[in-house]
C-alpha cells in the first residue's frame, strides 16, 4: 500500500478494504494451485464420478495450507479465519465438492480439536492433520431432526468402564468414506434441563467395528459424498471424549460463527465461477449477427451477477475480519451466510439463464455451479433458523 493510499485509509478512521500483500499473495498461490492441479476437465470428473478429490487434498498439504487453521505448536501455521475464507473461496472457485474438502478440515477437524480437545488429542492429531495424514468427519445431523438435531437426538453413548458405547445413527455425514476419524455427537444424559444439556462429543475411529456406512444419492457436491453412518454399540476410549463431558453442545457453538462464514466462502468461490463464466459465454456467443453480451437484456444480466458477488463478498469478509480480531461477529456470520447462500442461487441461475440451453448441457460447469450452490440454503443450517437468529439478536420473541 503506498503512503498516499495509508494516509487515506487514516483520515477515514481506518477504513481501508486491501487485504494485504501477504493476504493476496496467499490468494495468488491457492488460484495457481487450482489451476495446476484442478483442470476443469478434472473438476467436472469427479463429480460425474463422485470420488473424492485425494490429488487435491496432497496438494494442499504439501503446500501447507492444511495447516492454516492449526496453531504452530502443533504443526500448522496459526493462521485466522480471512486465510481459511481465501482458500475456501479459491478452491470453490473451481469446485465447491473441493472447498467441502478444506472446510470439513479446517472446521470440523482442526477447530474442534483446537476449541475443546484435550491436550492430547493435539498433540496427537493435529500435526497429523496438518500434514494431511489425517481426515476428519463431522456426525451430528439425525433422520429425525437437522434443524432440530437437540430435540431429535436419539444417538446415545453411555459410558462403561474404561470406554464409552454409542448407539445411534447419523445423515448427512461427509465424507465418511474417507475419514480416519468421526467427530460424533451423541446424547449422555438423559435427565435433563434443557435440551443443550447432557450432551457430549467424540472422536471415534472410522473402522471401529460397529459402524456402518450407507451412501446418500445427492443432486450437487457429488464428489464429497455423504453418508448415513450407523452406530451398533461402538466402542470410544474414555480418553476421546472431546472436551467436558455432557457440555458437548455448548463446546460446538465455537465451531458455528466459523462455520457460517465459511459457508458464506463456498457459496462466494461459486457465484465468482458462474459470474466470470457467463461473462466470457458473452463475449463469445453470438446471436443475430453480433455478441450476445452487446443486449442489454444479458448485460444487466451480468451486471447483476457481479454487484450481488460482490455484496456477497463484502459481508463474507467483514465477518471473517470481525472474528480475526476476536469480536463478536455471531450476527455478521449468519447474515454472511444468508446473503451468499441466496445470491450465489440467483447468480448461478441468472447464469443458466444466460447461457440457455448449453446452460442445461453437462459439457458446460455451469449447471454444476447451480447444482452446487443450492444446498447452501438449507446446510449446514436453512435460511429459515438464520433469520430466526437474526430476529432474536434484535430483541424479537423467540419463533421457535
Amino acid at each position: 500500500m503506498s503512503n498516499q493510499t495509508m494516509q487515506v485509509a487514516e483520515e477515514v478512521g481506518g477504513l481501508n478494504f486491501d487485504l494485504g500483500k501477504e493476504k493476496e499473495f496467499l490468494r495468488q498461490n491457492v488460484r495457481t494451485l487450482v489451476e495446476r492441479e484442478v483442470p476443469r476437465e478434472y473438476a467436472r470428473e469427479l463429480d460425474e464420478k463422485e470420488e473424492f478429490p485425494h490429488k487435491v487434498w496432497k496438494a494442499l498439504a504439501e503446500n501447507g495450507y492444511l495447516g492454516i487453521p492449526i496453531a504452530e505448536e502443533y504443526g500448522g501455521v496459526s493462521g485466522d479465519i480471512v486465510d481459511m475464507v481465501i482458500v475456501t473461496e479459491e478452491l470453490a472457485r473451481r469446485s465447491g465438492s473441493i472447498g467441502l474438502t478444506f472446510f470439513m478440515s479446517s472446521c470440523f477437524g482442526a477447530k474442534t480439536l483446537q476449541f475443546a480437545g484435550s491436550e492430547m488429542l493435539k498433540r496427537k492429531y493435529l500435526p497429523l492433520l496438518a500434514e494431511g495424514k489425517l481426515m476428519f468427519s463431522f456426525s451430528l445431523t439425525e433422520p429425525d431432526g437437522g434443524t432440530d438435531v437437540l430435540g431429535a437426538m436419539k444417538t446415545r453413548a453411555v459410558e462403561k468402564d474404561d470406554h464409552w458405547v454409542i448407539n445411534g445413527q447419523k445423515v448427512w455425514t461427509t465424507s465418511a468414506n474417507v475419514a480416519d476419524y468421526l467427530v460424533v455427537v451423541a446424547r449422555s444424559k438423559e435427565d435433563v434441563v434443557k435440551k443443550a444439556d447432557g450432551i457430549s462429543v467424540f472422536l471415534v475411529k472410522s473402522d471401529t467395528p460397529g459402524i456402518r456406512l450407507r451412501k446418500l444419492d445427492k443432486v450437487g457436491i457429488r464428489a464429497t459424498q455423504s453418508f448415513e453412518v450407523f452406530y451398533d454399540n461402538v466402542k470410544v476410549p474414555k480418553d476421546h471424549l472431546i472436551g467436558e463431558k455432557d457440555r458437548g453442545f455448548y463446546q460446538t457453538l465455537k465451531m458455528l460463527n466459523n462455520e457460517r462464514i465459511l459457508t458464506a466462502a463456498l457459496c462466494l468461490g461459486e457465484a465468482q465461477a458462474a459470474f466470470e463464466d457467463a461473462l466470457q459465454y458473452a463475449k463469445e456467443r453470438r446471436a443475430f449477427g453480433k455478441p450476445i453480451g452487446q443486449f442489454q437484456a444479458i448485460q444487466h444480466k451480468i451486471s447483476w451477477m457481479r454487484t450481488k458477488v460482490e455484496l456477497a463478498r463484502l459481508i463474507t469478509y467483514k465477518a471473517a475480519w470481525l472474528q480475526s480480531l476476536g469480536r463478536d461477529c455471531a450476527v455478521e456470520a449468519n447474515m454472511a451466510k444468508l446473503v451468499a447462500a441466496n445470491f450465489a442461487c440467483e447468480v448461478t441461475d441468472a447464469g443458466m439463464q444466460v447461457f440457455g440451453g448449453y446452460g442445461y448441457s453437462r459439457e458446460y460447469d455451469m449447471q454444476r455451479y447451480w447444482r452446487d450452490c443450492r444446498l447452501h440454503k438449507v446446510g449446514p443450517v436453512s435460511d429459515e433458523m438464520v433469520l430466526n437468529f437474526i430476529g432474536e439478536r434484535m430483541g424479537l420473541p423467540r419463533s421457535y
